[in-house]
């Protein structure tokens, strides 16, 4: 998948746990799991208004997208 959640790299420059996060946002820590492990297949945005707003960041500081694997340099197959 071409979008990357940064979860624990915010999650680290706060020193807070997957617990005290997953509380304030009040979702699951297996919801949090499944988010930085990029298994989720939509985020609805009341929660990524509260991942943002218990981070105190914007959303594009936790996610970010990345090309899929063309950068190999063969953009057109060969």
């Amino acid at each position: 998948m071409a979008i990357v959640v940064d979860l624990d790299v915010q999650l680290a420059r706060r020193r807070m746990s997957v617990g005290e996060f997953a509380e304030a946002v009040g979702i699951t820590p297996a919801n949090i799991a499944v988010l930085k492990n990029g298994r989720a297949k939509a985020v609805r945005f009341t929660t990524l208004d509260a991942i943002c707003r218990t981070l105190g960041c914007q959303p594009g500081d936790v996610l970010r997208w990345v090309p899929d694997d063309d950068a190999d340099g063969e953009a057109d197959g060969g």
